[in-house]
């Protein structure tokens, strides 16, 4: 996934123009399209695992969950996509 207008973000959340695009392509049916930073969601846990991208595909309408790595984590929460950050209970 790459980002088609870059933004620099820090912990504070920026102002994004509308015109941010992100491509992306869907496993299942192999299209390749461009979303709004609203149609994805990023999800960051505590290991690789439970840090990835989602996305609906507007082709085929498959749910797609992809592994987000330190530069996708920045494009995109740079970018204005909604994040979640994920929480272990402490014992």
């Amino acid at each position: 996934m790459t980002a088609i207008s870059s933004t620099h973000a820090g912990p504070v959340p920026v102002m994004v123009p509308d015109t941010v695009r992100f491509r992306a392509a869907c496993p299942d049916c192999r299209e390749r399209f461009e979303l709004a930073p609203g149609a994805l969601r990023l999800a960051i846990g505590a290991s690789s695992r439970t840090t990835f991208y989602s996305f609906t595909c507007p082709a085929c309408g498959s749910a797609v969950r992809k592994p987000a790595g330190e530069r996708v984590i920045e494009l995109l929460s740079g970018g204005g996509v909604r994040t979640l950050r994920l929480h272990t209970a402490l014992r």
